[in-house]
């Protein structure tokens, strides 16, 4: 429920209705809905491995098509409730800063910590896109097809080697 409405609009009588049992034995497991938020929207500590930006590229695009084939429901709960939820906004904040570090530490550029930032922002874009805006032709595309439509971007943030581009053909403006 906190994927689906957020933080603010879920309420313990809600949950406890939709497991089928007493608002009451909710609060008894929980005690509070900021407990009971706290346990919906656990987000395992994503481990990068040491490499390259090669490595990480492989890495970040298998995470998101993991997520792109199963509905990441944990994160979507986050996702959903951060921007009206500090508690959600520091949630996040702490599963993503590590990574981010990581991801950072293997791109070989001087800009290194802000291509990690783009990249995180494309992953988290994209799920948000498929998932809870449901915009457009991400919410349905196969997974494969997105991942390979990233990858020449991520491919270039993660190692700071630019495609040349390719060639115009004479008259193009």
């Amino acid at each position: 429920m906190f994927a689906e409405l957020g933080y603010e609009r879920t309420t313990i009588r809600a949950v406890a209705r939709a497991a089928g049992v007493d608002a009451g034995l909710v609060m008894h497991y929980y005690g509070t809905k900021d407990i009971l938020f706290s346990r919906a929207a656990e987000l395992p500590a994503a481990e990068l491995p040491g490499g390259g930006g090669e490595e990480i590229v492989e890495v970040l695009l298998a995470s998101l098509a993991s997520r792109l084939v199963g509905e990441p429901v944990a994160s979507l709960a986050v996702l959903r409730s951060m921007l009206t939820h500090s508690d959600a906004a520091e949630r996040y904040r702490a599963a993503a800063e590590p990574q981010l570090s990581q991801i950072t530490t293997a791109i070989p550029t001087e800009d290194a910590e802000l291509r990690a930032s783009l990249l995180s922002a494309i992953v988290h874009g994209v799920i948000i896109e498929r998932y809870l805006l449901r915009l457009g032709r991400l919410a349905d595309a196969a997974p494969d097809e997105i991942i390979e439509l990233l990858r020449p971007c991520f491919q270039t943030l993660a190692t700071g080697e630019v495609s040349p581009a390719p060639a115009r053909p004479a008259g193009a403006s």
